[in-house]
């Protein structure tokens, strides 16, 4: 059968303060004591209620768990001290406090094994190396198990105790008002053991600092920002628990001569006034060597050419970038006498045409006198 509001069993309201719900509970005590009405269960039940309902209104937080939960925060059935249990309300907030003060109720209460810490390593590749992939060679200083007790943490030959506390469990209890909050075990450190004869190496870590050297494949095409785990070579766990893992973090160098963008390599080529002029063919570097690159009659600087393939190919999806040049016409420096006649020469062959053979001349200066002509008016 559903009880009452227990608010209605004593007649007052959800504000009323504790001086109106005794006088309210004297009254109804008065009326229905046992030794008032002898025989009468109807008389029994009513006094039985009214008292429920006085013991948990006149608690501060058993009345504010009856204020949110209603019965259900305040039935002793799902759990002592008015808390809750067996799947009910302390599960819900076990876990969510347990997560937050380190506790909780993975593994059936169990102590669960702290598992060693992951690490990252901070590595530096050229160009070269990141493109095509390397073989590279790391000295990791990090926690590692102890080989005088096996990582146990006890003395060779002995063996952890069990926590007199929390009795192996590595979570003690603490209540307040129905809340139920876990928290690690202060004596074992949440480890559910008790070392009283700590081995002399690690001290009863299980653990101690050393500098291993490990060998890792680079993957060709990885960029900076890439990383590369290595499973269960970070930090190794206490008593022994897993390791963690190490995350080997990329950072690709720059280039003299190429910048990576993506999977294309972009790099500048200067090239002289006549090849520039006249056209011809130059050599560009690649990652592979040199090639050859036509270059048209008449090309201007800041030209790009592309060359398909020459790029970079992605470490995911195997796809090959390109190369792109971007030509810059170099204006010839430190000239003769000779060659300054020369350059005066062919100036004064292009008078009067000199629209003809710059086209991009005339177009800015026609934009020049435009922008003047239109501040005047």
């Amino acid at each position: 059968m559903s009880k009452r509001d227990f608010y209605e069993v004593l007649g007052v309201g959800r504000d009323a303060n504790e001086r109106d719900i005794k006088k309210a509970y004297k009254r109804l005590a008065m009326k229905y004591h046992p030794d008032r009405n002898p025989g009468d269960a109807a008389a029994a039940e009513s006094f039985k209620e009214a008292n429920e309902a006085y013991e948990v209104l006149t608690d501060s937080q058993k009345r504010a768990a009856y204020d949110q939960f209603g019965h259900a925060g305040v039935d002793p059935n799902r759990g002592g001290g008015g808390g809750f249990g067996g799947g009910g309300f302390e599960d819900i907030f076990g876990d969510v406090f347990g997560d937050m003060f380190g506790g909780g109720r993975r593994g059936g209460g169990r102590a669960q094994a702290r598992s060693g810490a992951d690490l990252r390593y901070n590595l530096e590749l050229s160009l070269e190396e990141a493109v095509r992939g390397v073989k590279k060679e790391l000295k990791i200083p990090s926690l590692s198990s102890c080989d005088n007790c096996k990582g146990s943490g006890a003395k060779p030959g002995t063996s952890a105790d069990t926590c007199g506390t929390c009795h192996g469990s590595g979570q003690v209890q603490m209540r307040q008002g129905f809340f139920a909050v876990q928290q690690a075990c202060p004596t074992c450190g949440g480890r559910g053991k008790v070392i009283k004869d700590p081995c002399n190496v690690c001290h009863g870590d299980g653990r101690v600092e050393k500098t291993k050297t490990l060998s890792v494949n680079i993957p060709a095409g990885v960029d900076t920002g890439d990383r590369v785990r290595l499973a269960g070579e970070g930090e190794a766990g206490q008593m022994g628990a897993p390791a963690g893992d190490l995350y080997v973090q990329m950072h690709v160098k720059d280039h003299p001569i190429f910048e990576r963008d993506g999977n294309n390599l972009y790099c500048e080529v200067p090239i002289s006034f006549t090849s520039a002029a006249l056209g011809g063919e130059i050599e560009v570097p690649t990652l592979d060597g040199r090639v050859s690159l036509k270059i048209p009659a008449e090309t201007q600087t800041g030209r790009m050419f592309r060359l398909r393939g020459k790029g970079v190919k992605s470490v995911r999806s195997h796809a090959v970038g390109d190369l792109i040049c971007k030509v810059i016409v170099e204006t010839p420096v430190n000239l003769t006498s000779r060659q300054k006649e020369l350059l005066e020469e062919l100036e004064t062959s292009f008078e009067g045409n000199s629209n003809k053979h710059r086209p991009k001349a005339e177009g800015f200066f026609d934009g020049v006198k435009k922008f003047f002509d239109d501040l005047t008016k």
